[in-house]
């Protein structure tokens, strides 16, 4: 009787998975990853751009449930303790706050100590060349891969000046299959691109005297803004509101998000993946953090829309 060796044995097929940026929107990606796990799929490689490697960081730290506690529990008011607007450096937030805040959970890290691979996409300031981050402190990598132009400042990694890689590599599709994946789920979130992101800041820093929704907003009035927390004035000033005109903060967003559906669009022309998870979050701002809520969900929805081509793809190769 002949006996099949174990290298002639099939091997499971690696899988990738590939989280884009989408600023607020990320939020989406934890309902992909928590789905994900509850059906038994377990990516070997991660890449994240941007929001997308924060996600896939805590996911890889056990850090997701902190993560989701944490984002779910922002109103505007919390969302404004975390900014240190800073107009004499290369950003206006100088994402000190929030570096405290990731330390606590991430700590000194390293990519090389994680269980998968993971890589952190980047771009560099100087040259725009795309750089994937897969070495050093974790915490670095991620604050590199969403350190947005004009938001905050770009992080030095090897002597190079690193900022947001949503400008070169939205959906990392490409870097999974260059280590080795066999199957690529991707998670895109720009494929519903007419939406409110590109005009309107959302209301994370509206009023709520109701006392739902967002708890404690901003100051009713600009009278009472400048006398009670000046911050929160300001932030007005940058995102606008209503009938006038979007503020600089609100255009700068907006162009980010025509520049990751069209970027991603062509990326993926050239490079799809084999399952697309598309989460209908166009109607949701960019800067919406405060509906970490509704996002989860539509994550969730979106992979178990998805999850009979990946059960089929994993199929046919196992």
């Amino acid at each position: 009787m002949n006996q099949v060796s174990d290298t002639a044995r099939p091997q499971k097929p690696k899988i990738g998975l590939a989280l884009g940026g989408g600023v607020a929107r990320g939020w989406a990606h934890i309902g992909v990853v928590r789905a994900m796990t509850k059906a038994g799929i377990e990516p070997d490689i991660i890449a994240g751009t941007s929001m997308g490697a924060l996600v896939g960081g805590a996911y890889l730290t056990d850090n997701l449930d902190v993560l989701e506690h944490w984002a779910r529990g922002l109103t505007g008011r919390r969302i404004l303790s975390y900014l240190d607007l800073t107009f004499g450096g290369s950003g206006f937030i100088g994402g000190a706050r929030l570096k405290k805040l990731m330390d606590k959970y991430f700590g000194d890290t390293t990519f090389e100590e994680l269980d998968r691979r993971f890589i952190a996409v980047t771009a560099e300031l100087a040259t725009a060349h795309e750089i994937w981050i897969r070495h050093g402190r974790l915490i670095d990598g991620i604050q590199a891969s969403y350190a947005l132009p004009g938001v905050f400042p770009p992080v030095m990694i090897d002597d190079r000046w690193l900022i947001d890689g949503a400008l070169v590599n939205p959906v990392p599709v490409s870097v999974c299959r260059a280590f080795g994946a066999r199957i690529v789920i991707a998670v895109g979130l720009h494929t519903d691109p007419f939406g409110k992101g590109n005009l309107d800041q959302g209301d994370a820093f509206e009023d709520d005297e109701t006392g739902n929704g967002n708890g404690n907003g901003i100051a009713s009035t600009l009278a009472d803004a400048i006398k009670t927390n000046p911050k929160e004035l300001i932030v007005k000033q940058l995102f606008g509101r209503g009938s006038k005109a979007p503020g600089v903060g609100s255009v700068m967003l907006g162009a980010l998000n025509i520049v990751m559906d069209r970027l991603g669009r062509s990326r993926m022309a050239g490079d799809p993946p084999d399952v697309l998870v598309s989460p209908r979050v166009g109607h949701i701002s960019l800067l919406d953090f405060n509906k970490a809520d509704e996002l989860i969900t539509l994550g969730e929805r979106a992979f178990e829309e998805a999850r009979p081509q990946i059960e089929h793809a994993l199929d046919i190769l196992s």
